[in-house]
Parts: C-alpha cells; structure tokens; sequence
C-alpha cells in the first residue's frame, strides 16, 4: 500500500521515551520497566465497544466512522474549538466520512497536548503506518490510506482484536440485553479472545427519570417477572444479573449522581415504587430511591459475586439543546464534585467487610483520591481505587493518582488502567500509554531509593495482568 506523503505537514513519528522522565537515570529505569510490560496482553475490564461489532466481524465502513464519529472525546474537542455535531456525523442524514475527516484535520493542533492527541498519533502511526500529522493538505491522502487499508482482513475486527493483543474485553450492555453476540463469541472456536458482557442498569436507579417506568417494565417482561412491586423488580434485576453471569459477566457499572447509599425500610420501597408507577414521585422521595438501590445493588453483589463499578459525579447532558438534536455521549457530561466517605458509610457498615465483595469507585474528581478513595481503599478489603477515569485519563492524572493512592493502600488496592473507550482502534494507544505512566512513576520510587528496580519491574507486570485480574474478579 503507497503511503500519503506531503512537503507541508509535520513528522508524525512518537518518541521511544515519550512519558519518561527527563533524569537520565530515572529515564534508564523507566525504559528497563516499560518494556517489561510494553508487549503484555491486554485487559480492559471496562469499555463501551459493541460485541456485536466483533461478532459480525464485517469491515468498519469509513475511517471517520471508525475514528472520529463515536469517540466522545473527539467529538468534544472538535465541538469546543466551532465544530457543529452535524459536520460530525452526528445529525440527520447521511454521514460524509471524508468531510468529517478533513474538519478533524484542519483542526489538528486543537488537540495539541491532550491526551486525545497521544492516543490518535499512537493509532494513526502504530496501526494505519502513517508518518505524517494529519493536515487540509493531505487529508484527502490519509483517508484514503485508511480506507484502502481498511478494505484489507488483516483491518477487520477479529484480526484487530488479535493484532492488539487484547485477552479479556468487557462491553457495557443493557439490563434486557439478549447477550447472543457474547454467546456466539464463546461458541465461535475460530475466535481465541475473551468477550464479557459488563451489567448497566443506571435507569432503574432513579424514579424521577422520564424513561423509568418504561425501563422497569421492559427488565419485567426480560425477566419474566411481575415489577408492578418493588420486591418484583428486584427478583427480575437478580434474574437478569443471573442471565449475565451466565453469558461470562464478572461486573456491574453503575452511573450516578451521588454515592448516597441510605437503606429504606421495606415499606417505604414499596411506597415510593408505587408513586412512581404512577408518575407522582416526589424529588426527596426518588433521590432516597436511588440511595436505597445503591444499597441494595451492593446486597446483590454480595449475593451472586459480581463486581460492584461505581463512579459518580458526572452531570450527564449538561447543554439540553444538544441532547435534544443529537442525543447523548455526544460530549456534554461534565464533572461534578465527589464524595465517598460519609456516603457510603451506611452501605460499607453492611458489606465493606464482606466475604468476596468487591467495590470498584472512580471518580472525575481526582481531589477525592488521598482524601476519601485511598482511604477507604486502604481500610476495607472490598474497596478498590479506580484508575483515572474519563476527564483524568491523562498521563500527568495517572501519575498524580499512583501518588495519591499508593501512600493510603498501595497497589494491590487499585483497578488495573481502564480505557474506557467506544472507540475501538484507541485500546492499545490508550493502555500503552498507561503503562508508559506507571513505569515513569515506578522509576521514581526507585531512585528516590523507595523500592528496588526489581520490585518496579515486577509490580509493572502485576498492574497489567494479576491486579486486573483480581480485582475484577477476571
């Protein structure tokens, strides 16, 4: 295949040592404990690919589908520095992959520095083979270069899968999903990876929302089961729990507002359900719903095993007018201010101790990290400190984190990186990049005299594969 080649655009060709530090000693030890780690399998314990994407294992349509259109990231970016939702395949009608790549890049040096930047220079250069910053002068060139590649089997996704050396992927998927694309994945013996669905129930969580209602009765009719009662959709969101561990589920994930975790007696569940049936809930009524569901999630978990992913905080579709043209993930979930300590305190007085129990709590507010997250992380057994997540994901967060963290409960207490991503080709870019961190971290413990160089080494190769393991229960 010819490569794209113009006069007016920059080298793209990413540094050997890019996130290492600038001592060369440090630097020396950072090298030595990347590339214990550089070629390890990946595990992603928490993503937003599509199974059925891998499944159908057809070509990916356009380069601008694959890279630009679904990544939330991007599509935030672009929209901050003027770009419209609908130049960016996200309005009526037809997409124009070739229009959205351009205005991608012409918009090449929004993303200078960020770590949206990292990720898609790793992607286009280790992937696609490029060798050229994006451009307008050679937009055309490039994206015809990935599409040309894309035509190739070797750029399908099963060969993608196995080219990035992933293991183990978990999706995130609808309480009354069917899971036939997980299921036909595990029977499939000419597929060698692992697929897992990954339990999301937020809906249900909160009786103000304008599609509960609907959302209970839909995990009713999937279940089988009468949620008319809140006692029944309880039984129904345990059968459907159930579904999910028998298509290879080890986890929940759960998005809300707050960590508020106050249990209700069983009368006021059913009163507060019965309201809401009716559309009469009260706010103070449907935010003490939500907490007791909180609570009762974690009963759940202790009951049947499955990992318990927490992360508040997040103001979902801050701007209306854009969720109301374009839906949501379409970049406007903004951070809010977390808490876990006093929130959580009547659920981790029941479970914290819990034989098996574990609690995985990200946060978009980093502040919480050796306030609250260490803390409790290094107290109860089933507390885990979630790695940077979304906002934080960044090279400098990371490193912050691994700080904040270690010095409450060190590194058996943390989640494994998590990437987090609908978009597909970003995977390797993304836990590349995280383990380029932590071996940049770990070098500094070593010639501050903290921990050897073999120690370093080898809790680098623990932080990809044992701790994720553990801890997700993998």
């Amino acid at each position: 295949m010819s490569q794209p080649t113009t006069t007016t655009s920059t080298v793209l060709a990413p540094h050997p040592d890019r996130l290492f530090p600038a001592d060369p000693a440090a630097r020396r030890i950072a090298r030595t404990v990347y590339q214990a780690v550089a070629d390890a399998p990946v595990i992603s314990p928490h993503g937003h690919v599509d199974a059925a994407m891998i499944a159908a294992d057809v070509p990916f349509p356009d380069p601008a589908a694959l890279l630009v259109t679904p990544d939330h990231y991007v599509l935030r970016l672009l929209h901050a520095n003027g770009v419209p939702l609908s130049d960016l395949g996200r309005g009526p009608g037809p997409a124009d992959g070739r229009a959205i790549w351009r205005r991608l890049a012409e918009h090449w040096d929004d993303f200078l520095g960020t770590p949206v930047r990292y990720w898609f220079e790793t992607e286009l250069h280790d992937v696609f083979g490029l060798d050229q910053q994006p451009s307008a002068a050679n937009a055309d060139a490039q994206y015809d270069h990935i599409a040309s590649a894309l035509l190739e089997p070797s750029f399908r996704p099963r060969a993608l899968f196995d080219a990035f050396g992933i293991e183990v992927l978990a999706t995130t998927d609808d309480p009354t999903a069917d899971l036939a694309a997980h299921a036909q994945l595990r029977a499939d013996p000419t597929f060698t990876g692992r697929v897992v669905p990954t339990f999301r129930a937020d809906a249900v969580f909160d009786p103000a929302r304008p599609d509960w209602r609907t959302v209970v009765a839909a995990i009713g009719q999937a279940a089988g089961i009468d949620t008319g009662t809140h006692d029944g959709l309880l039984a129904a969101l345990r059968a459907r729990r159930r579904h999910f561990i028998d298509h290879g589920a080890t986890a929940t994930d759960t998005g809300v507002i707050d960590a508020g975790s106050a249990p209700l007696p069983a009368a006021d569940r059913e009163r507060i359900h019965a309201e809401a049936l009716r559309g009469d809930v009260s706010p103070a009524d449907a935010v003490a719903y939500r907490h007791d569901m909180l609570f009762r999630w974690a009963e759940m978990s202790v009951d049947d095993g499955l990992v318990m992913q927490l992360h508040p905080g997040v103001i979902r579709n801050h701007h209306t007018p854009t969720l109301e043209r374009f839906g949501p993930d379409t970049g406007h979930d903004l951070p809010a201010v977390g808490a876990f300590t006093e929130p959580l305190r009547p659920l981790l007085e029941a479970f914290g101790t819990a034989p098996g129990f574990h609690l995985v709590l990200f946060t978009v507010d980093e502040t919480v990290f050796s306030r609250e997250i260490g803390p409790l992380a290094g107290f109860y057994p089933a507390v885990y400190a979630g790695a940077p997540w979304w906002f934080i994901d960044t090279p400098a967060a990371i490193g912050r984190y691994r700080g904040a963290i270690t010095d409450s409960a060190g590194f058996t207490k943390t989640s494994g990186f998590i990437d987090d991503t609908r978009a597909y080709c970003s995977i390797p870019a993304r836990h590349d990049m995280a383990r380029r961190a932590d071996a940049a971290y770990l070098a500094s413990l070593v010639v501050t005299h903290q921990v050897s160089e073999e120690d370093a080494v080898r809790t680098a190769r623990r932080i990809v594969s044992d701790i994720p393991r553990a801890t997700f229960k993998l």
